[in-house]
């Protein structure tokens, strides 16, 4: 990826304290125009908290940060002119109306009338709530409400649009239908999207470079592909009753380098591939080891945050 001083999104040794607790700890980041670029962590690891500095929503410790050019905290009014921001936790107010809420979003931005409604008419279409627009929110389903918040973030057209964790919570067609949204308006309008998620499918699906967060420091950071690649073999997984466990491990170092595995798994990085696992089976087998559980990854996004980490990410399967 090329990048320069234009690039949408720059952070620095961006650092967020509260108290004692460092929740960022030193992060640099480059996003080109029109990327998807995907925050990947679990909960608590900072992922929030940078969209939060790079929204202005709260100043940074240290560092500095630019979005479309502009010091998030020197020219805070100006980041927020040229972003949409649609975050986990939004409030919206359950007794106005899709629509009305729209009008009050232009209205904020000094959007006139007449393009307020071309645009909030084309949104609503975009997000499936024409039919909805004139209920009041609090009668949307939690799906709804994401993509009536994705409206509100794109009226005004932001250059670099945020999104954090906006598939939380949301049934699996909610999420498909609030996936091909973002890419449709990344791919039609050449919006930067800053995505954070804890679904690895998500990160893996929507976006074109990832970075790995844990602990409030980036761990790893790259194209999934190049990430995936660079863990070498595939992760072979094995259940045995626990008192086997031992035996079994020492039996699979000859065959791999441990990995980190499931709750009541062992796993390693199988040397050779799917070729070898018939010898695996056929080893413990004659160690009269009965096995519960056997399955072969192909290297994968949790395998990346667990190589980088010591540790699967939380709800990855």
């Amino acid at each position: 990826m090329s990048s320069d001083l234009t690039d949408p999104i720059i952070a620095t040794g961006l650092v967020r304290n509260f108290g004692d607790f460092c929740a960022v700890d030193g992060i640099d980041l480059r996003v080109a125009a029109g990327e998807i670029f995907g925050f990947l962590g679990p909960n608590g690891a900072g992922k929030s908290t940078i969209v939060r500095m790079l929204t202005t929503l709260i100043r940074p410790s240290a560092g500095v940060a630019t979005v479309a050019g502009f010091d998030v905290e020197h020219e805070a009014s100006k980041v927020r002119r040229v972003i949409g921001v649609a975050l986990q936790d939004a409030a919206i107010d359950p007794l106005m109306t899709g629509r009305e809420l729209l009008s009050l979003q232009a209205t904020l931005h000094g959007i006139r009338r007449k393009p307020m409604l071309e645009r909030s008419a084309t949104l609503l279409e975009r997000v499936g709530l024409t039919e909805a627009a004139d209920k009041r929110v609090g009668a949307y389903s939690g799906g709804m409400r994401r993509r009536l918040d994705l409206a509100l973030a794109l009226l005004h057209e932001p250059q670099v649009l945020f999104l954090d964790e906006p598939t939380t919570g949301l049934d699996p067609m909610s999420r498909i239908a609030l996936w091909e949204e973002v890419r449709r308006l990344n791919t039609e309008l050449g919006t930067t999207i800053f995505l954070t998620t804890q679904y690895l499918e998500e990160a893996d699906k929507m976006a074109g470079r990832i970075a790995i967060i844990d602990h409030g420091k980036i761990v790893r950071e790259g194209r999934s592909e190049d990430l995936k690649a660079a863990v070498g073999s595939p992760t072979l997984i094995i259940g045995v009753v626990p008192e086997r466990t031992p035996e079994v491990l020492a039996i699979l170092e000859a065959f791999g380098e441990r990995r980190p595995a499931p709750e009541s798994r062992v796993a390693i990085g199988l040397d050779g591939g799917a070729a070898r696992v018939p010898e695996v089976v056929r080893v413990i087998d004659d160690a009269g080891i009965s096995l519960s559980h056997l399955e072969l990854n192909d290297p994968s996004l949790d395998d990346v945050f667990a190589e980088a980490t010591g540790r699967r990410l939380e709800g990855a399967e």
